[in-house]
């Protein structure tokens, strides 16, 4: 599913290509994905209005708007991306890097769109129709951004209780943006099982755990994505750890599929 770096480059497609254009029309029936709006709400509190900035914190992003207008919501789901098409059918999009067969020019799977004024339109496409769009959601419910989380924040959100290590990566409220990929590749970085009570860390090994979510998300959002880390290629039964040897191991940690290196990662 999208994760942080995903999200992130959903993001800068909306800041690059739907800001400052009036919205016109807005496309916001699927009762489903607009939750808890009936169709009409969103369009309503939109239209005749601009999209102005746009802001993402963890795997959630949110527009501002003109005139003191709402704030748009919109979480990318399992399977969502944003496309901005404009009228000579140049495109452009962000988000699950998956296309699935998708071409340019296919919008089946459209759930949202806003329409502008000068014939283009932003829309959410999400084949597996789990994305959400609403006005004013909740963000502050979310712990930091896993970008800026600062070095005391880290140490703070792994200090409390007794949750395995992975759960506490995987927990948005607190460190938002690292999905189970991203756990799974700090985890085998810094060396630690992901069953690991958080509060049996060692100071190195909570040092090793933040330069590894750093360096993790540096990377894959330069590379396009999480399906740009090598480790990957972990994952799977004939997988073995490059480090060791090893064949690599898997559980559920989170609630998650998870695969670690039983050797340099022992419990």
């Amino acid at each position: 599913m999208p994760e942080l770096p995903e999200v992130e480059n959903a993001r800068s497609v909306i800041a690059r290509a739907a800001l400052d254009r009036e919205i016109v029309d807005v496309d916001d029936h699927d009762t489903w994905v607009c939750r808890p709006h009936p169709p009409g709400q969103i369009r309503a509190a939109l239209l005749g209005r601009r999209l102005t900035v746009a802001h993402r914190r963890g795997k959630s992003m949110w527009c501002e708007t003109s005139g003191d207008g709402p704030v748009l919501g919109i979480h990318l789901g399992m399977s969502g991306k944003i496309v901005v098409a404009d009228p000579d059918g140049a495109e452009v999009d962000g988000g699950d890097y998956w296309e699935r067969g998708r071409a340019a020019g296919d919008y089946r799977y459209a759930r949202f769109a806003l329409m502008f004024a000068d014939g283009g339109r932003l829309m959410l496409v999400d084949p597996r129709r789990l994305g959400r769009v609403r006005l004013d959601p909740p963000v502050e419910l979310l712990g930091p951004d896993a970008t800026e989380i600062t070095p005391a924040q880290f140490r703070g959100m792994l200090g409390r209780g007794t949750a395995p290590v992975k759960a506490r990566l995987l927990d948005q409220h607190a460190v938002a943006g690292i999905g189970n990929l991203l756990a799974d590749d700090i985890l085998w970085r810094a060396k630690v099982h992901p069953g690991k009570p958080v509060d049996e860390l060692t100071a190195d090994e909570v040092a090793a755990l933040l330069r590894a979510t750093r360096y993790a998300i540096r990377t894959s959002v330069a590379g396009g994505g999480v399906h740009t880390l090598p480790t990957l290629k972990l994952r799977g039964p004939e997988a073995r750890c490059p480090r060791d040897g090893a064949a690599m191991a898997h559980g559920v940690y989170g609630g998650r599929t998870t695969w670690f290196c039983p050797v340099d990662q022992k419990l």
